[in-house]
């Protein structure tokens, strides 16, 4: 009898995770945004899986520094709202940049994740500062 081989699907104890640190120092925004969704979801691990959470643990440092073309320092806003009447609130991404610099990486890279279930468990994985320094030293030491 011929035994062809058995595939079989990947479950949660399979898993194996693995920290990446990428500068964003000058980097286009859209490019690394996209490059950082397809660690999150895992997509070159050789156990990928759409149903699962396969991705890996991604530090983002000097957010700060991201790089944007065109005019988009002027021109693009981000708005949020309140939840009372007349409480949407708009800000550009040059004010953004200087209040809070991590919400850039992590706004346009949640664009970039499935919009489903796992894409919180996803976004728990990614660690974006706005400067050099990080608290995640010990995982790149080799």
């Amino acid at each position: 009898m011929n035994q062809a081989a058995i595939t079989t699907s990947t479950k949660q104890t399979d898993i194996k995770r693995s920290w990446h640190l990428i500068d964003v120092k000058g980097k286009v925004l859209g490019r690394v945004s996209g490059e950082i969704a397809h660690l999150l979801m895992g997509k070159s691990n050789p156990n990928f899986v759409r149903n699962l959470d396969c991705g890996n643990y991604v530090v983002v440092v000097n957010a700060r520094q991201v790089k944007v073309t065109g005019k988009k320092e002027e021109q693009k806003n981000y708005y949020r709202h309140s939840g009372y009447p007349g409480g949407l609130k708009a800000e550009s991404l040059q004010e953004l940049r200087v209040r809070k610099p991590e919400e850039i990486i992590i706004h346009a890279v949640k664009g970039m994740l499935p919009q489903n279930k796992l894409r919180d468990k996803m976004l728990k994985r990614l660690f974006v500062f706005a400067g050099e320094e990080h608290k995640y030293q010990d995982k790149f030491k080799s």
